[in-house]
């Protein structure tokens, strides 16, 4: 083994995308990679306190959190390099199309297949940046990406992820096995 020393390497890292609306009600969108569901009902988001969506996020109190699809990735990407500090018109110039939820108060991105509602539940305020826990208040899922029986199919939802290793993403969702089934056979021996 290759002593690589201190570096975040964990694969696959998520893309979620937190949408947030700004002061002047206009729809501000980032792709974030640190965070994930930290309980059932709760989301967790690291984020620098930098950024519009920190403020919009403490402002505002809520947020959508969204699972973006291989289809979107080029605007995805853009959302997250572009910054709404220095570019007031950056969810315009994605061409994506945002509703406002029925739950919450944050925007609903239509192209995207997989949006949690969710309300800030706590701010943290870190020596590494700012966590947002956010409960989640709904899901919403588009009809193309359920199986025969309402359930979110991951392999419909083309979602990919980020490798921090070499800065690339990758398509997921093809099924490998089963959770709490493929692992069964070691547990006889």
């Amino acid at each position: 083994m290759k002593d690589l020393g201190k570096k975040p390497y964990l694969f696959p890292m998520p893309t979620y995308m937190i949408g947030t609306y700004n002061d002047d009600g206009s729809v501000d969108v980032m792709m974030m990679a640190w965070g994930g569901v930290c309980a059932e009902d709760m989301v967790a988001l690291n984020l620098d306190e930098d950024h519009k969506t920190s403020r919009n996020l403490k402002a505002r109190r809520a947020f959508t959190l969204a699972v973006p699809s291989v289809e979107t990735l080029g605007p995805s990407d853009f959302l997250g390099i572009a910054t709404a500090n220095r570019m007031a018109d950056k969810f315009e110039r994605s061409g994506l199309h945002a509703v406002r939820s029925a739950r919450v108060d944050a925007p609903v991105i239509e192209e995207y297949p997989l949006t949690l509602e969710c309300t800030v539940a706590e701010i943290q305020q870190q020596p590494y940046g700012l966590r947002v826990l956010g409960k989640i208040e709904n899901v919403l899922a588009d009809e193309r990406v359920l199986d025969e029986k309402g359930r979110v199919d991951a392999g419909k939802l083309h979602a990919f992820s980020f490798d921090q290793m070499r800065n690339d993403y990758y398509a997921t969702g093809e099924k490998v096995g089963t959770a709490w089934k493929s692992g069964v056979p070691y547990m006889k021996r």
